[in-house]
Formats: C-alpha cells, sequence, structure tokens
C-alpha cells in the first residue's frame, strides 16, 4: 500500500517561516504513515525530466527548485526517508522496498 502525503511537503514551497508551521501543523493534524519517503532529486536532473515533456509549470526554474528543494529537504530530516531518485528507478525503489523490509533483487549500487 502506497500512501502519499503531498501535502505536508507541498509546504516547502511557502515562505520559510509559514512552511515549518504548516508543516508540523498538518503533520500534527492529520495522519502519517509510518514510513515517509522524500524522492529527492537535484535540480539539473528535474529540469533535464522537465524538458523532455515540453511543458513548464509556475515553480519550474532552476532558481525556484532550488530554493524549493532546500526547504522541502530541511522538513524532511523530521521523520522522512530521503531518497536519491536521479539514479535510475529500480534502484530507488529497491531502496524504498528494504526500507519497508521487503526484498528486492536490485543492488543499490550499480
Amino acid at each position: 500500500t502506497l500512501i502519499i502525503v503531498r501535502y505536508l511537503i507541498g509546504t516547502a514551497y511557502l515562505p520559510f517561516p509559514v512552511a515549518k508551521f504548516a508543516y508540523k501543523f498538518f503533520k500534527t493534524l492529520l495522519p502519517t504513515p509510518e514510513h515517509m519517503f522524500f524522492l529527492d532529486v537535484s535540480p539539473d536532473e528535474a529540469l533535464r525530466r522537465i524538458q523532455k515533456r515540453r511543458a513548464y509549470e509556475m515553480f519550474e526554474t532552476r532558481e525556484e527548485l532550488v530554493k524549493v528543494r532546500k526547504k522541502a529537504l530541511a522538513l524532511a530530516q523530521e521523520g522522512w526517508h530521503i531518497i536519491n531518485t536521479d539514479r535510475p528507478k529500480q534502484m530507488a525503489a529497491a531502496e524504498i522496498s528494504r526500507i519497508q523490509g521487503y526484498s528486492a533483487k536490485v543492488p543499490l549500487e550499480g
């Protein structure tokens, strides 16, 4: 079962003092799963993926991606497993499976 708690990290789009308050508010008020995974991607890799789809959103400039990622990583320090998703998705999936206690056939190093 996968539960998405996007609303928590989504607070990173707010100015930081407000983001931290909103994060703590939502985390206390709303249910959270046993494991929370922050799928981290570098701004450069994110831009590369965005360019493939040929459509841009408001926050999809390198400057904004750097700023929001920094805030999101700061928020994710509290109880999240930070997963590097610059690498192949099979490797990230294997790491998540290991954390959840499932056996994974894909090595983390590759």
